[in-house]
């Protein structure tokens, strides 16, 4: 644990925390990190946009006596921020409510925090993207003032909060009140960026509602292709940067993974780091986890992890044969997950194996599977959806976990998988290649195998590397064994990623701005 000196307060800001508001990673992360920092004993607070889920949700939230009035799009909002706390912590999380921007998500409607369903069912963003998240942005740093709380820190997340570094530099650190200008200048940010794929694009018309100068709307700050890019803001503006894992905050200076942001991140790279998302293992641990129908654990993998695959089979109606080798896959059934690659393996993969498969996304997807499920009942298993429990039981029950992403910039599931005795079939991309060990003579007598990776982006590489976690399976228990308990004692804690954070705070601390 850090000592008094090195405490830090923090004020983390994110368009969606677990528990209050979720559609990916970035919820897991904001929910996480900061409970792990609290536990190490820094002060730190959330804030977050107040939708209508997290307003009826199982976490207690209440409103305060705190009011926000913020110019913006050529008039003023009225806000008020609300009061709540992380569960199992003394995290204090405000949640900011601005009914006609964030009181809109119902998903019986398709109405999701960003998105909406159009009539023909395609996810369509709201025209409004960019000025409910510029208020968020302004909200954050009104908030300080308002609630009398001047963090060091301002760890921002993604583009929804890519704004807040920029009217820091450019609004709030010119303050009309002296004192409120002295505190403003004072705090240093820091940007995770938890996919550069999403950018926060917008027509250059929207520009004129921030009340920001015109004079930053060029090519080496905000504009980009004669569009408002409020991850580029982010990048250009924030004091330092990372993202989640060391091996993606290097391909994302490429070409090929940077989406246009290469140049930009390598103008900085000085200023960006890496580093790996944690794991929660309060809820995920086989040991504990209530969703299973047997716990095991490390000292104990058997009867219990049989139990949960015999359990599996049943739930997706497969023959209940406890030696054929089991499949699991949980993912967005898009491109970026390696779906083609999947979907074009499966008819080779169900001869030998069965496969159960867990998601949502693109319908083309779903055709698919579908059809190929229909086909063989028996040996594929899909549920078009989202089911936390089921998720959790495809972990357990499941032999061999399978993430052929074309990229992944951290990942969770493969270290779900390797606490639950699920052995990791990776693309060797993001915080897949630094997560899992291949599995090779060489690392399987060292002890370090945990998985099987490959790299070529085919359908034929997938089913090499698969086929090997197969053949393993099948024909050398012993070796598997080990190969799985290696996996079961990783350490992926968010006491670990926690610590790693701590580093860059300290960073911070010392810059100059």
């Amino acid at each position: 644990m850090p000592s008094t000196e090195t405490k830090f307060k923090i004020l983390l800001a994110a368009s969606e925390v677990m528990g209050y508001a979720k559609t990916g990673g970035l919820a897991d992360v904001a929910a996480s990190l900061p409970h792990a920092l609290a536990e190490r004993g820094h002060d730190c607070t959330i804030l977050l946009p107040l939708y209508r889920c997290a307003r009826t949700g199982a976490i207690p939230v209440a409103p305060t006596e705190h009011t926000l009035s913020i110019p913006l799009g050529g008039r003023r909002l009225a806000g008020r921020l609300w009061r709540s706390t992380l569960p199992e912590s003394r995290v204090p999380v405000y949640l900011v409510e601005q009914n006609e921007l964030f009181d809109r998500d119902e998903r019986r409607f398709g109405h999701g925090l960003y998105q909406f369903s159009a009539t023909a069912g395609e996810k369509r963003d709201y025209r409004d993207n960019c000025l409910r998240f510029a208020f968020f942005c302004r909200a954050v740093l009104e908030s300080m003032r308002v609630l009398d709380l001047w963090p060091e820190i301002v760890h921002l997340n993604d583009w929804q909060t890519g704004l807040i570094p920029v009217y820091l530099r450019e609004m709030y650190r010119h303050h009309s009140d002296a004192r409120l200008r002295e505190h403003y200048r004072r705090i240093r940010t820091l940007l995770t960026i938890h996919n550069i794929a999403y950018q926060g694009l917008f027509p250059p018309g929207e520009f004129a509602g921030l009340g920001l100068d015109w004079r930053l709307f060029n090519y080496h700050q905000l504009e980009f292709h004669n569009h408002l890019n409020c991850l580029k803001a982010g990048i250009v503006f924030s004091d330092l940067l990372n993202t989640v894992s060391p091996t993606y905050a290097r391909e994302i200076q490429t070409p090929y993974f940077g989406w246009g942001m290469q140049d930009c991140l390598r103008e900085r790279g000085g200023r960006l780091f890496g580093i790996v998302n944690g794991v929660d293992y309060s809820q995920w641990d086989p040991a504990t986890d209530v969703h299973l129908p047997a716990n095991y654990s490390v000292d104990q993998v058997q009867p219990g992890k049989g139990i949960c695959k015999a359990a599996l089979q049943k739930r997706f109606g497969l023959a209940e044969e406890p030696r054929i080798p089991l499949l699991g896959v949980v993912a967005r059934l898009v491109e970026q997950k390696g779906i083609p690659f999947l979907v074009a393996g499966l008819p080779t993969l169900l001869k030998d194996c069965q496969v159960v498969v867990l998601g949502e996304g693109e319908g083309r997807y779903h055709d698919q599977l579908t059809a190929l499920q229909q086909a063989a009942p028996r040996r594929l298993g899909v549920f078009l959806g989202f089911d936390e429990p089921l998720a959790h039981r495809i972990e357990a029950g499941a032999d061999i976990f399978l993430m052929p992403s074309e990229y992944e910039p951290s990942g969770l599931n493969q270290l779900y998988s390797m606490k639950y005795g699920t052995v990791p079939v990776v693309r060797a991309t993001g915080g897949l290649a630094d997560t899992v060990v291949d599995c090779t003579p060489q690392t399987l007598s060292q002890g370090e195998a945990t998985g099987f990776r490959f790299v070529a982006l085919t359908t034929d590489a997938f089913l090499e590397a698969t086929h090997r976690a197969v053949a393993l399976y099948q024909h050398q228990p012993t070796a598997w064994m080990q190969l799985l308990l290696t996996g079961m004692r990783q350490d992926w804690s968010w006491q670990r990623s926690a610590a790693e954070y701590e580093k860059l705070y300290g960073r911070l601390r010392d810059y100059d701005a």
